[in-house]
């Protein structure tokens, strides 16, 4: 028995389905900078700290026919070769370890390093650092070793060449007796808007936030900058609620730390 068929609407079915199996995972084909970059200036190196390494990322892989194990001991590691970095067609996708990844961020992504790590790495060509926080996979690219966040690339000078000679040190982060805790225990996290040298503009900063969000605000005064914190928070999820909160206000490179050790000595405005 011969079925009819709606031919126009049998192939518009064939093209939908055929552009949906054709695209991948990324909006955008080939990753570039951000059209309107917002500034970076006041991006600060990551805060290395003790973090249990992620359930997901540090298992043994395989990628291209070539297997990578994971340094399960990388104290003491060191390495010289070729940074790149990765920014707008991976903005806002999954990491490795099933995070957001964030361009305006300090992060990267390594080969081998257990996820969560914290490295430092030096650009040998002009001998800028920085501190990042590997949370990601890559680069499988024969002779990089590590792929860095837009911030992290533009803090040592390689956005312009794409890559560059780095030295990439681990630093080790021991786990912190709470007796030796400087807050109490329900103070875990707060979340860094901004960092400046101006005094009146960081306090206004800081009041409109804490009546925009209806949550504490203070100031933290050091190395002649003051920094806008929200906070403290004693829910993680809750303090994640309020960072994408900031960041629809168009903070884009607020992120979420440990409370400042200096914070009841340099508190110069709070705000309720």
């Amino acid at each position: 028995m011969r079925i009819k068929t709606d031919k126009p609407l049998f192939w518009l079915l064939v093209f939908i389905l055929s552009g949906c199996s054709s695209s991948g995972r990324y909006a955008i084909e080939n990753d570039t900078k951000p059209e309107k970059p917002i500034s970076i200036e006041h991006v600060e190196d990551a805060q290395p700290k003790f973090e249990p390494y992620s359930l997901g990322g540090n298992k043994n892989y395989t990628v291209n026919g070539k297997s990578y194990n994971i340094i399960r001991d990388p104290e003491g590691y060191k390495a010289q070769g070729i940074a790149s970095w990765y920014g707008k067609k991976f903005h806002g996708h999954l990491t490795s370890n099933g995070e957001i990844y964030d361009m305006y961020s300090m992060t990267a992504a390594h080969k081998t390093l257990p996820i969560p790590s914290y490295v430092k790495v030096t650009n040998t060509k002009n001998g800028k650092s920085a501190i990042v926080r590997v949370n990601d996979r890559g680069p499988f690219h024969p002779a990089r070793i590590i792929d860095l966040s837009y911030a992290a690339a533009y803090k040592l000078g390689i956005l312009q060449t794409g890559t560059a000679p780095v030295m990439v040190e681990f630093l080790t982060q021991k786990k912190e007796k709470p007796e030796k805790a400087e807050f109490s225990p329900a103070a875990h996290y707060v979340i860094q808007i901004s960092s400046s040298k101006q005094l009146n503009s960081t306090r206004t900063l800081s009041k409109k936030l804490s009546q925009t969000l209806s949550v504490t605000s203070f100031i933290n005064s050091l190395d002649d900058k003051y920094r806008v914190f929200l906070g403290p928070f004693d829910n993680f999820a809750r303090t994640q609620q309020i960072l994408e909160e900031v960041k629809r206000l168009g903070y884009n490179t607020a992120f979420i730390r440990k409370p400042p050790e200096t914070q009841e000595k340099n508190d110069l405005s709070q705000s309720n």
